[in-house]
């Protein structure tokens, strides 16, 4: 069986004070802004950080430079040649999912007690995905944190909605229903100085770590390069690799949005970042470069990279009599709209993997799995999502190689093989 709402309780209590939050604000005035003016946009970068992000869907001369100075800093420890003569480089892409990323988590962990689980030549993550994202790209040394934050955290270690009135407040004066000063501790006590550290090692020995937000004056989506991040030198450098973590995590409405500051030409503005998987639920390189055309011009041409993705949710469309109320229709629209989007985006993977040359593997929570819980984030149940994650990874994994849906067949279940 299938839950109608994997937020939990709290979840739905959270998208009902959000639709309550839209009918009052639409009569409130708005908060202040130092927006960058409309015909700036492109132009704006972060102070004395300018190359470490870019929008999607626009070949980024400063990313291929990037992604191409990577081949160069790699050693043959991580990538080796294998028996056959060939390098391959694995690509490890994680999804939004909130509290179901505890199977991911488990998944990543079971995969590396296989002691087959590879080092990932680039990882990417939103929402939930971009939480995991860090702990993933340092390979087995991340486990630990990653078992700990996807089996102990709680909803309230997460957000605190408070008193009717706390949240009246927010929802007349604040820019979302929650107040998520829980989920910024919980950043400020996992990623750390020595995190940092190790991400720009990894960076400097040719691994890439890219998160994706949304920024909502743009409305586009924006590929932050957390390793350049980590080797900036700059003195807010970990301020800044927690915020684009919070922010690819912040859902809009539910949670507020996240400032960053900008600059254009030498003067200050700010720009409105919410949760990545508004625009993609899951992504690959968002069309900043061709992963192909770098192999070759680096003189890897028989390389083959793999991608490996894994969807911290289900598919299968969740049969049901929707409730003729507010939150009953605006729940079961969002699950709607997120299933088909996430199903776009993995076709979309695939179809970059055949343009690319590149293999493509992906996995999800297995559709007999029921996904219930009284709490947004219930350390039980995620305990017991976890272990799913583990045991589907350390029993093979067997990996679905077409995009859900093809050939007439419905969306495979974790570790059935789709061929």
């Amino acid at each position: 069986m299938r839950n109608l709402t994997p937020l939990g309780i709290q979840g739905r209590g959270l998208f009902l004070a959000a639709g309550i939050a839209i009918g009052l604000l639409a009569g409130c005035g708005s908060l202040p802004r130092n927006g960058v003016p409309p015909e700036l946009v492109s132009q704006a970068t972060i102070p004395g950080m300018p190359d470490v992000r870019a929008p999607s869907g626009i070949p980024s001369p400063v990313m291929k430079a990037d992604m191409a100075l990577s081949f160069e800093q790699e050693t043959l420890k991580d990538f080796p040649v294998n028996d056959e003569g060939i390098v391959l480089y694995p690509h490890l892409a994680l999804s939004g999912g909130g509290a179901n990323g505890a199977f991911g988590a488990g998944f990543l962990n079971g995969w590396s007690s296989t002691g087959d689980r590879p080092t990932f030549k680039v990882v990417t993550g939103v929402s939930t995905g971009a939480l995991m994202a860090p702990f993933a790209f340092l390979g087995q040394p991340g486990d630990a944190a990653l078992h700990e934050f996807y089996t102990t955290t709680a909803s309230r270690d997460i957000f605190a909605l408070g008193e009717f009135m706390d949240i009246l407040s927010r929802v007349l004066f604040g820019e979302g229903i929650a107040d998520t000063s829980p989920l910024v501790s919980l950043l400020e006590g996992h990623v750390d100085e020595n995190l940092l550290q190790q991400v720009a090692l990894a960076h400097n020995s040719g691994r890439r770590l890219y998160i994706g937000t949304v920024d909502l004056d743009s409305q586009r989506f924006i590929i932050w390069n957390m390793g350049l991040i980590a080797t900036s030198g700059q003195p807010d450098a970990l301020q800044l690799f927690r915020k684009v973590m919070l922010a690819s995590a912040s859902i809009p409405i539910a949670f507020a949005p996240v400032f960053f500051d900008v600059e254009v030409g030498g003067k200050q503005f700010d720009e409105m970042h919410v949760d990545g998987a508004v625009a993609a639920n899951v992504f690959y390189n968002g069309g900043l470069f061709s992963s192909r055309e770098l192999r070759i011009n680096a003189g890897r041409e028989t390389a083959i990279e793999d991608i490996y993705v894994i969807h911290n949710g289900q598919l299968t469309p969740n049969v049901a009599t929707t409730s003729r109320t507010l939150t009953g229709i605006a729940w079961r629209s969002f699950q709607a709209a997120g299933m088909s989007a996430t199903i776009g985006a993995l076709t979309r993977i695939y179809a970059q993997s055949k343009r690319e040359g590149s293999e493509y593997h992906w996995t999800n929570i297995a559709d007999d799995v029921t996904l219930t819980s009284n709490e947004t984030f219930d350390p039980v149940a995620m305990q017991r999502l976890y272990d799913i994650g583990y045991q589907a990874a350390l029993a093979g994994p067997v990996w679905n190689r077409d995009p859900p849906g093809v050939g007439g067949k419905p969306a495979p279940k974790s570790g059935a093989s789709s061929n």
